[in-house]
């Protein structure tokens, strides 16, 4: 039974002052095309519930999913190569930086990179944004079919290596397409779920 088999879109924010009373959420972040949108419907075993687009950018609102009573998955939106306008793209970032350094109900961020990419400025900004706050992030390393299997791991070992100074990250290879790395993620998620 996947984690979210129940999960249900309830509302979007497009400011701090839209979002709704929360108990817990667990975010979703990741850079424009990481593949967030599909790491949200593998996880719910859902082919649409979370939009998924070839063009980037897509997502621009603060999306709830509710979970079950007061608790919800929240998708962010993507950053980095959208092409909107620069006041639009500075808006997003303002509230998306605020919502992570701030927000009282959020208990962790699943961070979204793909695998023959990550870690780019902008996924270590999203990472300086929420770090100080002490609260867990895990890191799905997305698309990990499109690397061999040695690629893969020795991006795994890469990424790790890189954060080892922050004991509060963890990070897994994942895979929408094949079905790979959901339960791993589902465990974490699930933990974080718990946390009142």
């Amino acid at each position: 039974m996947p984690l979210f088999s129940q999960l249900s879109y309830a509302t979007s924010a497009a400011t701090l002052a839209q979002l709704p009373e929360s108990r817990v959420e667990i975010a979703f972040a990741g850079r424009s095309n990481a593949g967030k949108s599909s790491a949200i419907n593998t996880l719910a075993g859902h082919k649409r519930l979370a939009f998924v687009s070839k063009t980037p950018g897509r997502t621009q609102l603060i999306n709830f999913f509710t979970v079950d009573d007061g608790r919800y998955i929240v998708d962010l939106p993507g950053y980095g190569y959208a092409k909107v306008p620069p006041e639009i793209r500075e808006r997003w970032e303002n509230v998306l930086s605020a919502y992570l350094q701030t927000r009282h109900a959020l208990a962790g961020l699943v961070l979204i990179m793909d695998a023959r990419h990550p870690l780019t400025p902008l996924d270590q900004r999203m990472l300086d944004w929420f770090l100080p706050r002490g609260l867990p992030v895990h890191i799905l390393l997305t698309k990990a079919d499109k690397l061999s299997r040695g690629e893969a791991n020795k991006t795994l070992l890469e990424v790790k290596k890189a954060l080892k100074d922050a004991p509060q990250v963890s990070v897994q290879l994942f895979s929408s397409l094949a079905k790979q790395g959901i339960d791993e993620a589902e465990g974490v998620i699930n933990n974080w779920l718990a946390v009142e």
